[in-house]
């Protein structure tokens, strides 16, 4: 936690305002879309491939910005309520012009206001315009990527009966979120369970995953061995698992996996399975890295009354 404070403290160091912080944000912002369309136009026309890999990257770079400025926002709001110095309670305010009421008379010369009393209504009108700026930056998060994603997953589930079950973000989310699902099913497995049968599926069946595989920095199709080295992450290590990793663990277990989408038709993976489906959600911006798995459960009647009145985190 030193850590991540250190780190807000020097990002925020000549940050004084919220106007300063705007205009960081909108900088930052603004480089964010240049970067963004250089990406754009490295991808070769025609390409699918390459396209693929730049809409995963720019929605990664998108997801990493909204984190790092939701989590400047909200340090800097909570700086601010805390300082000691511009946010004076309004008793202590109260107290301030009782205490110098004399001074006042003293300093007031032909009606004019003292100086004290200008430092005062100054100070008064800075708290009361800190205040809007919150209110308004908080209007303007109700508006970004996350928040949106997660209304429209919420609205989906909503008409299929069903709501979110929320799955640590630890890097095993999307076995975790399966084997949540096994459980409805009375199928129990765990994480590491799952891990390693999928491991070994894949293992078994090479030719299969082998060509949708690359490797991250160069693009290029897995050798033999660095297929070996991923299986062997995938079975022992919290690494992120994808839609290559549904596919195995639908053909292990014998079911559909149906992924809910903010912005797509539900997608079906192993739909020739006659096993009963699971579902799980996929997220692309609602954590910190970006991409994440939930699972889901059957809604009941408090459980939508919540929905109703609940305001998203």
């Amino acid at each position: 936690m030193a850590t991540c404070e250190e780190s807000l403290t020097q990002r925020l160091v000549n940050i004084h305002t919220e106007d300063d912080l705007l205009t960081k944000h909108k900088k930052e912002r603004r480089d964010l879309q240049a970067q963004i369309q250089k990406i754009k136009n490295a991808v070769p026309k025609g390409d699918k491939k390459k396209k693929k890999e730049s809409v995963e990257q720019i929605a990664k770079l998108e997801a990493e910005m909204d984190a790092k400025q939701d989590e400047e926002t909200t340090y800097f709001n909570s700086r601010e309520r805390t300082d000691p110095v511009e946010n004076e309670t309004t008793n202590q305010n109260d107290n301030e012009l009782s205490n110098s009421a004399d001074d006042k008379s003293a300093d007031t010369v032909q009606g004019k206001k003292s100086k004290a009393q200008k430092r005062r209504d100054k100070k008064q009108a800075k708290g009361k315009e800190r205040e809007e700026r919150i209110k308004e930056q908080d209007e303007e998060n109700k508006l970004g990527p996350r928040q949106q994603e997660m209304m429209k997953i919420k609205a989906i589930l909503k008409t299929k009966g069903l709501v979110l079950h929320e799955i640590p973000a630890d890097g095993n989310c999307l076995y975790n979120a399966v084997s949540h699902q096994l459980l409805s099913l009375k199928i129990k497995y765990s994480n590491e369970e799952l891990r390693h049968k999928t491991a070994e599926y894949m293992r078994s069946n090479k030719d299969d995953f082998l060509p949708f595989l690359t490797h991250p920095d160069t693009g290029d199709m897995l050798t033999p061995e660095e297929f070996e080295k991923y299986c062997d992450k995938t079975a022992n290590s919290p690494m992120w698992g994808g839609q290559i990793e549904l596919r195995a663990l639908s053909e292990v277990l014998k079911v559909p996996i149906v992924v809910i989408q903010a912005d797509m038709q539900p997608l079906v993976i192993g739909e020739g399975m006659e096993g009963n489906p699971v579902t799980v959600v996929y997220h692309r911006h609602v954590y910190r890295l970006g991409e994440h798995y939930n699972s889901v459960a059957v809604a009941s009647q408090n459980e939508d009354d919540d929905e109703e009145n609940s305001v998203l985190k």
